[in-house]
């Protein structure tokens, strides 16, 4: 039995059904993908033009991610783009893209070329994703926060602000001052230097819930099922007709479907998001998505139907806003990066707050998270919360499924692989 009809349950859903366990996996809402999901735009009408929650992308480095595509056949799905665009107040544009040096210069051309940095802050930049190679074995790396890390590197204040932050606040969706410096490093040594493909931008050409939607035609293998508005309020591993049960939902819904695990769950905290989806009567811009420096909004991404929707990470500011005023700022921070925004009429909006988005990725947390195994002998974890060795991700979700799998195979015997480095 699997409770959770996330990416961690159903990833370990096809993992064990490939073994041959049947598998019964039960989700509470009427659709699957958890927070990496979509739904009507308006409610009352179910066949109205779906949305997603918010913008989820993922990195070519993603490779359990994809390979759980892949399992469920959607892998054609996901649009890759080598070029990330950014843009400053006023429209100007750069644009990182890899030229024809090896990684990990890859993107040495194209930095160099970054009219949003000076000299000082490109060498500021340069020299320490350098470091970030030749420190990423250090042992305190969870100890202190990645925004420590880059003021110790004298990193310039144009370089934090116009390179670092948006990149480590949209991958970790937590600020470089809260967010551990290890899992900084890995957005950069495994994201943007890596190979150099790595960095290339994965986006769903198709809702989100699309997605996930095969699972149900047995896309997750024959003797799996898929029990949807099945709503799980507790187990007793005890006493059941299930021999194993895996558990995939957010850490802080554990404790009360589980009693008695004994997991330092009070040391983790949420990190929100906040999706603003916005119509107009014209298109905004011709670019398929941007980073927007120096303004609220963060990212900008260009869907079908002169409709677009804005990203912001952590995005504890807007918390206490109406959804009034975030369509207010929203609308000066794009007239000031699109000029054809400020002739377009919006049409209509909506604004998700993801309150509960992920967890809070912060120094020192690595410890407190849990592996698949627990104290209950056939009873497993997973989450993007747990011990995934990444931060609060979609790749992290589908680890956590497959470790999982693992787990429960090796309590029956079998030594089963599916992690892929």
């Amino acid at each position: 039995m699997i409770v959770g009809g996330g990416l961690a349950g159903l990833s370990a859903a096809a993992a064990l059904g490939a073994l041959g366990f049947e598998v019964d996996l039960h989700e509470a809402k009427p659709f699957l993908g958890g927070r990496a999901t979509s739904f009507p735009s308006q409610p009352s009408d179910p066949d109205s033009e779906r949305i997603d929650n918010c913008q989820h992308v993922l990195l070519r480095c993603f490779t359990n991610l994809l390979d759980f595509y892949r399992r469920v056949g959607v892998a054609g799905k996901i649009r890759f783009y080598d070029e990330i665009h950014f843009v400053q107040p006023g429209g100007r544009v750069d644009t990182l893209k890899r030229g024809l040096l090896p990684a990990p210069l890859h993107l040495l051309g194209s930095l160099s070329r970054f009219s949003a940095l000076g000299p000082a802050d490109k060498w500021s930049v340069v020299s320490a994703l350098l470091a970030v190679r030749r420190e990423r074995t250090r042992s305190d790396l969870d100890q202190l926060s990645i925004g420590d890390w880059l003021l110790s590197r004298k990193t310039t204040p144009a370089a934090m602000q116009r390179f670092w932050r948006p990149i480590l606040v949209s991958a970790l969706n937590e600020e470089p001052e809260t967010a551990s410096a290890r899992w900084g490093f890995q957005v950069f040594a495994d994201g943007l230097l890596g190979s150099r493909t790595s960095y290339e931008m994965g986006i769903p050409s198709v809702p989100l819930a699309d997605l996930y939607s095969p699972a149900l035609d047995q896309g997750l293998g024959p003797n799996v099922r898929v029990h949807l508005r099945s709503s799980v309020e507790r187990l007793d591993v005890t006493e059941s007709r299930f021999d194993y049960f895996v558990v995939a939902v957010p850490f802080e819904k554990l404790s009360a479907l589980v009693p008695g695990l004994d997991l330092p769950l009070e040391k983790f905290a949420h990190s929100p998001i906040t999706g603003v989806h916005l119509w107009f009567d014209r298109p905004i811009t011709q670019l398929p998505h941007a980073v927007l420096l120096d303004r609220t909004l963060q990212w900008l991404f260009r869907k079908p139907g002169n409709y677009v929707q804005a990203v912001v990470s952590a995005s504890r500011s807007l918390l206490s806003m109406s959804r009034e005023e975030i369509v207010d700022l929203s609308l000066a921070d794009l007239r000031e990066f699109f000029p054809a925004a400020r002739e377009a009429v919006l049409l209509r909006s909506q604004v998700i707050k993801e309150v509960r988005a992920t967890f809070s990725p912060a120094p020192g947390l690595d410890a407190a998270r849990p592996g698949p195994e627990t104290r209950f002998p056939n009873l497993f974890l997973a989450g993007d919360w747990t011990n995934t060795g990444w931060p609060p991700t979609m790749e992290g979700a589908v680890r956590s499924g497959y470790q999982a799998a693992e787990a429960v195979a090796r309590r029956v015997g079998i030594q089963a692989s599916f992690l892929l480095p």
